[in-house]
C-alpha cells in the first residue's frame, strides 16, 4: 500500500464519519427517534426536551452532544452506571493518555530519525510509507540504541500506568462494594452439588441441617430451586395471551374511535378478548397447581442459595471447604439477582467441564475458519501479488483512482464487516458453556473474543500479508532473509492504519446512528405497531463487542510505538472519537443489568500487558536481525521484569476482586448494626433469590409505558 492508497482510506472514512455523525445529530432531535436515541432515560422516567411543534432547527446539526459527553465527570458515571461502566469508559481514556504521550515521542524523536538516519535503499523502494519505520535504518547502526531506549520508556510508562489505574480501581471496587451494602448477594451463598437428606429422602431438609450444625450463629434460611421447565412453558404461555390481549384492546379501541369500520368488528374483538381471559384464567389455575409444595418437592436441584445473618457469615461459608469431599457442597458467593441465569444452575455440576470443552474446540474451529477470509483481505491488499494470482484484477488499473480505493480501503472493510458477527457468535457458544450469571459469561466472552482478534486480525494478518511473501522472495535470495524478515513487521503499519480508520471512524459512527434500530423502529411503526404507544428500545451495554476491539487496538498500538509512530495519531483519534460516542451510549442509550464491581479490569488488565509482551518480543527480533545483538539482549531484562510486574500484580491485586475479606465483611456489618439497617437488607436478601418459576406472572399494562408523559416541548 502506498501514501495515496493511505490518504484515500483516511478521506473516505473521514467523509464517511463526518456524514453519519451530522445525519445522528439531526436524527436525535426528532421526538419520534426519542426511543432509541434515549431509551436509558425513558426508561428511568426522565425528561427528553423538544422544541414545540415543527422548526428549521430540528434539521440543523449540532454539536451539543460532544459538549456535554465532554462535561460527563467520573462520578457521574460511578453514580448512575456503576463501576463496570466506569472501567468501560477508562479503557477509553487510557488508551488517549498514553498514547498521547507515545505520540509526542514517536513524532518528535523517532519518525525524524527514521526518515534522516536511514539509508533509503530497498527498503525505501519497496514501501513508501517504510521511509518511516524502522526498517528504514541501516544495519548495526548505533541509532537503534534510541529505539531500545523509547521502548524502554514505552514499556515502563505503560507498567505505570496500568499499577496506577489497577490501585485506583481496586479502591474505587471497595468503596462501591460499601456503598452497595443493600445487595443481597452480600449476605447470600450460592451452593451445588447438595447430597439428599439420607432420613427424610429430601435435598431441602439436607440444606438446613447442615448449614444449622456447621454454620449455627451466621445461618439465616434457604431457597431451594426447581426444575421449572413446565412452569415456564405455563409462563411463557401466559405471558404470550397477556399480550394478545392487549393487541386486541388496542384495535379495538381503535376501530371504535374509527367510524370507516362497522361496529361488528369491534364487538368480534371484544367476544375474542373475553375468551382469551377466560384462558388466561384456566392457566393461572394450572401455574398455581404447579408451584404447590406436593409437586415441586419432586422437582428439586442439587442447587440452593443460602442466605446468613450477616456477610461475615456469608463470606466464610463461600471461601471455604465445606467437607472432605471437595465436589459437595460446593460454595461460592451468589451473583446479583438480576444478574442469575436461573436455568443454567439446572445444569449438572459435574457436566460443566465437558460444556465448556466444547465451547473452545468451537471457537477454536471459528478462528480456524475465519483464516480464510483474513488472507484473501491480505491479497486485496497486496496488488502486486494480487495481479500475479488473478490477472483480471489488473483491469482496476484502467479507472483513475481505483486501485487506492481498492488496495487502501476496500480490505480494511471486508476485514471488519467479516468480522463482525464474530462477538455475537462468541456469546452464543458462551450461553452453551452453563455460566451462572450473566456479568461471567459476558466476561468469558469477551475473552474469547479477545484472543480470536490477538490470532487472526493481528497475528495472521502479519503473516499472510507480510512474513509469507518475504519468505517466499528468500528462496530466490537467501541472504536477504534477515533484512526482509525484518520489514515484515513494518510493512504492515500501513494496512493497520486503516483498520483503525474504519474499526474507529466509520465503527463507532454506526455505534452512535443504530441504524438497524431504526430501520426496525421504522418497520414496526408502519406494520404490526402501527398506531400504538412506542416503548424504549433497552439493550445493556455490549461489553464483549467492544472490549475486545478497543483492546486490540491498544495492542497494535503498543506494538508499533517504536516501530511505526506514524500510527500513533491515528490512535489518539480512535480513542478520543470512541470516548465521546459511549460517553453519550451510557448516558442515553444503554441501561445497567449488572454489576460486578469492576470485575472487568483484570481481564482488561492482562490485555494490555499481553501488547506490551508481544512489543518487547517484537523489538527483540527486530534488533536481532538489525545485526545489532546487544540492543536484543538489552531487552531481555525488560521482557522479565514486565512477568514479574504481571506476577505480582496477580498476587497484590488480583485476590480482592474474587473474594470479600472477611475484615470488609465484619466492617460492613458493624456499620449496618450502627445505623439499625441491617434488619431491612438482610430481609431483602431472603427475598431477593425466589426463582422465576415459582413467581406469578408478570402481565404488563400497556399504559404505564406510555412515553407521552416523559417528553415535553419547549
Amino acid at each position: 500500500m502506498n501514501a495515496e492508497s493511505l490518504v484515500v482510506s483516511a478521506s473516505i472514512n473521514i467523509g464517511l464519519a463526518l456524514l453519519i455523525l451530522t445525519l445522528f445529530s439531526i436524527l436525535r432531535k426528532q421526538p419520534s427517534n426519542a426511543p432509541i436515541y434515549y431509551a436509558r432515560r425513558l426508561s428511568q422516567h426522565g425528561v427528553v426536551s423538544f422544541h414545540r411543534g415543527f422548526t428549521f432547527r430540528r434539521l440543523l446539526p449540532s454539536v451539543g452532544w460532544i459538549r456535554r459527553a465532554l462535561g460527563v465527570t467520573e462520578e457521574e458515571i460511578l453514580d448512575t452506571c456503576g463501576l463496570d461502566v466506569l472501567i468501560f469508559i477508562r479503557l477509553f481514556k487510557f488508551g488517549i493518555n498514553f498514547f498521547v504521550v507515545c505520540s509526542v515521542v514517536g513524532l518528535l524523536l523517532l519518525l525524524p530519525l527514521n526518515y534522516k538516519a536511514g539509508s533509503g535503499g530497498p527498503s525505501r523502494r519497496s514501501h513508501s510509507m517504510d521511509a518511516f519505520t524502522i526498517s528504514n535504518i541501516t544495519k548495526g547502526s548505533n541509532w537503534l540504541w534510541v529505539h531500545c531506549a523509547c521502548l524502554y520508556f514505552v514499556s515502563c510508562y505503560g507498567l505505570y500506568r496500568l499499577y496506577k489505574e489497577y490501585d485506583d480501581i481496586l479502591h474505587k471496587r471497595i468503596h462501591q462494594l460499601n456503598n452497595m451494602r443493600h445487595q443481597p448477594n452480600q449476605f447470600t451463598v450460592l451452593v451445588r452439588e447438595i447430597p439428599i437428606c439420607d432420613e427424610h429422602k429430601a435435598r431441602d431438609c439436607s440444606i438446613d441441617h447442615f448449614f444449622s450444625k456447621y454454620h449455627p450463629h451466621s445461618y439465616q434460611t434457604y431457597q431451594i430451586l426447581y426444575d421449572g421447565k413446565d412452569l415456564d412453558k405455563l409462563l411463557n404461555q401466559a405471558k404470550s395471551i397477556t399480550r394478545k390481549i392487549e393487541n386486541l384492546r388496542h384495535y379495538s379501541l381503535t376501530k371504535k374511535q374509527n367510524n370507516y369500520f362497522p361496529r361488528s368488528h369491534a364487538l368480534k374483538h371484544d367476544a375474542e378478548i373475553e375468551q382469551l381471559q377466560e384462558t388466561l384464567q384456566e392457566l393461572g389455575r394450572r401455574i398455581q397447581h404447579t408451584q404447590s409444595k406436593e409437586l415441586l418437592k419432586a422437582k428439586e436441584l442439587p442447587v440452593a442459595f443460602v442466605t446468613f445473618r450477616s456477610r461475615w457469615g456469608a463470606s466464610l461459608a463461600a471461601q471455604s471447604q465445606q467437607t472432605s469431599n471437595p465436589l459437595l457442597w460446593r460454595t461460592e458467593m451468589a451473583p446479583e439477582p438480576r444478574d442469575v441465569l436461573w436455568r443454567n444452575l439446572a445444569i449438572p455440576y459435574g457436566w460443566l467441564p465437558l460444556y465448556k470443552v466444547g465451547v473452545y474446540v468451537a471457537a477454536s474451529l471459528l478462528t480456524i475458519f475465519f483464516a480464510v477470509p483474513v488472507t484473501a483481505v491480505q491479497g486485496i491488499a497486496k496488488f502486486e501479488k494480487l495481479k500475479k494470482w488473478f490477472p483480471p484484477a489488473m483491469a482496476v488499473q484502467l479507472i483513475p483512482g481505483l486501485r487506492s480505493i481498492v488496495t487502501g480501503y476496500l480490505p480494511s472493510v471486508i476485514l471488519n464487516g467479516s468480522i463482525y458477527v464474530v462477538p455475537f457468535a462468541m456469546i452464543g457458544m458462551s450461553n452453551l458453556a452453563g455460566y451462572v450469571s450473566r456479568s461471567r459469561k459476558d466476561i468469558r466472552a469477551c475473552n474469547m473474543v479477545f484472543y480470536f482478534l490477538v490470532g487472526n486480525v493481528f497475528f495472521l494478518t502479519l503473516l499472510s500479508g507480510s512474513l509469507l511473501d518475504q519468505i517466499g522472495e528468500s528462496f530466490s535470495h537467501p541472504k536477504d532473509f534477515p533484512s526482509r524478515l525484518a520489514s515484515a513487521v513494518s510493512a504492515q503499519a500501513d494496512f493497520f492504519m486503516t483498520y483503525i480508520l474504519t474499526n474507529g471512524l466509520s465503527g463507532f459512527s454506526l455505534e452512535i446512528l443504530q441504524p438497524g434500530l431504526l430501520m426496525l423502529d421504522a418497520i414496526k411503526s408502519h406494520m404490526w405497531e402501527r398506531g400504538k404507544k412506542k416503548r424504549p428500545y433497552l439493550y445493556s451495554l455490549p461489553y464483549y463487542r467492544i472490549i475486545p476491539y478497543v483492546a486490540l487496538c491498544i495492542l497494535i498500538g503498543m506494538v508499533y510505538a517504536v516501530v511505526s509512530p506514524l500510527l500513533l495519531p491515528f490512535l489518539v483519534g480512535y480513542f478520543c472519537l470512541g470516548y465521546v460516542v459511549f460517553i453519550n451510549q451510557i448516558q442515553d442509550v444503554y441501561i445497567t443489568t449488572y454489576e460486578t464491581c469492576g470485575q472487568y479490569w483484570p481481564y482488561i488488565h492482562q490485555y494490555i500487558l499481553v501488547g506490551i509482551v508481544i512489543m518487547q518480543i517484537t523489538m527483540i527480533g527486530l534488533f536481532g536481525l538489525k545485526s545489532k545483538p546487544a540492543a536484543s539482549f538489552a531487552t531481555i531484562p525488560l521482557l522479565v521484569f514486565t512477568l514479574i510486574f504481571n506476577e505480582y500484580c496477580k498476587i497484590r491485586f488480583l485476590p480482592t476482586f474474587y473474594h470479600c475479606s472477611v475484615k470488609d465483611a465484619r466492617d460492613r456489618d458493624e456499620f449496618d448494626e450502627k445505623t439499625e439497617l441491617m434488619e431491612g437488607n438482610l430481609q431483602n436478601a431472603i427475598d431477593a433469590y425466589c426463582p422465576p418459576c415459582l413467581r406469578p406472572p408478570d402481565v404488563e399494562d400497556v399504559e404505564s409505558s406510555s412515553l407521552e408523559p416523559l417528553m415535553s416541548s419547549t
